[in-house]
């Protein structure tokens, strides 16, 4: 019975003990796990390693170059949500613009161009959009909006054959995810360029307010704030390619060709472009071979659509929203600012690809 007693409670110091490390461990893995949820990476660069690739140009108009180990409190900086890290792009509704744009950005620019017709090039980002701009006029079409892909011309006009637009109008839920083709004018007056907008989901560019403050019926198939979507665009031999997904949404797909127009008679203007730009006088054609001799590079980031000045300038493009003389400051503690979070972000650039040092000396 003695020898039994003693297995008893020596089986039972085992145990307790055995309980007690069991207990030790998983406090150990506890804390870590909880060191991991806040713990952020140092740079942009750490989260999205890709930036040899891209100049950076802020908010302010000023081009900062390669971004790696960079950060602007301001514009462009890294962040931890609890699960995840984050590449942060912010632009202000008025500040400093880069070339003759009229709306601030903070966005990447490829270094190198390349060409439609030899081009073998892709973009890829997974992202959400925080924030738009709080005020603006409804009936102008860029208001609440920010354009967060695109491929732009080096070459010619420099127009832009590609924007990835994010746009909700105040008080909806969700917003619209929508893609533009803007003509490469034929001629020399590219004043009279205009795009044509493509749904993704919800609406697509055309569907404004009835009046400055009143906004038509929230999409039924949109983004959310907050909501993660993705986009992947490929340029393979003149073929313009994207692809759209985002869970819980039915996946979308378009092509555009770059090398032969569609629009390059005034028979083809679409209707859409006869409501929205032809009226203001932007009713010009492209030349056939659209973008074929462009040389042509990737952009991406937060391209604010929501500027300052008067709808009598262009009632599609400007959208007198609130500025307060270009104060960042005060623009961003009243939510008169775009800010767009990236997750992740590839490139890949064929070897055909050439410098595009040209564009930068002409804008900068």
């Amino acid at each position: 019975m003695t020898d039994l007693k003693s297995i008893i409670k020596m089986n039972k110091n085992n145990i307790i003990l055995l309980l007690i490390s069991i207990g030790v461990f998983l406090s150990v893995c506890s804390c870590k796990n909880k060191s991991n949820e806040i713990q952020k990476s140092e740079y942009s660069s750490d989260v999205i390693p890709f930036f040899d690739d891209w100049n950076l140009i802020l908010g302010d108009g000023s081009n900062v170059g390669i971004a790696n180990n960079y950060e602007h409190k301001d514009f462009f900086y890294n962040t931890h949500d609890g699960k995840e890290d984050w590449v942060v792009f912010k632009a202000p509704n008025a500040g400093d613009t880069h070339g003759t744009s009229n709306n601030c950005r903070t966005e990447l620019a490829q270094l190198k161009k390349w060409y439609p017709a030899t081009a073998n090039d892709k973009l890829t980002a997974t992202l959400k959009v925080k924030n738009v701009s709080s005020t603006g006029d409804a009936r102008v079409a860029a208001s609440y909006a920010v354009v967060v892909g695109q491929i732009h011309s080096a070459d010619g006009f420099e127009n832009e054959p590609l924007k990835i637009f994010y746009k909700k109008f105040p008080g909806h839920t969700k917003g619209s995810v929508f893609w533009h083709y803007e003509i490469n004018t034929a001629g020399d007056d590219n004043s009279l360029r205009w795009d044509y907008s493509s749904a993704v989901w919800g609406y697509d560019f055309s569907v404004v307010g009835t009046s400055e403050n009143t906004y038509p019926e929230a999409p039924k198939e949109g983004i959310a704030l907050d909501e993660e979507f993705s986009y992947e665009v490929v340029v393979k031999e003149g073929i313009m390619h994207l692809k759209f997904t985002s869970e819980g949404h039915e996946t979308m797909t378009f092509t555009k060709n770059l090398l032969v127009s569609e629009y390059s008679t005034i028979t083809e203007i679409p209707q859409q472009t006869q409501d929205l730009f032809v009226p203001i006088g932007q009713d010009g054609v492209e030349r056939k071979n659209a973008y074929a001799k462009e040389g042509c590079f990737f952009k991406l980031g937060c391209y604010n659509q929501t500027n300052g000045k008067s709808p009598e300038v262009n009632r599609n493009w400007c959208s007198r929203a609130e500025t307060f003389e270009g104060d960042i400051q005060k623009q961003y503690a009243s939510g008169n600012y775009a800010e767009v979070w990236f997750k992740t972000a590839s490139i890949t650039v064929s070897g055909l690809a050439v410098s595009n040092e040209g564009y930068f000396s002409k804008n900068d």
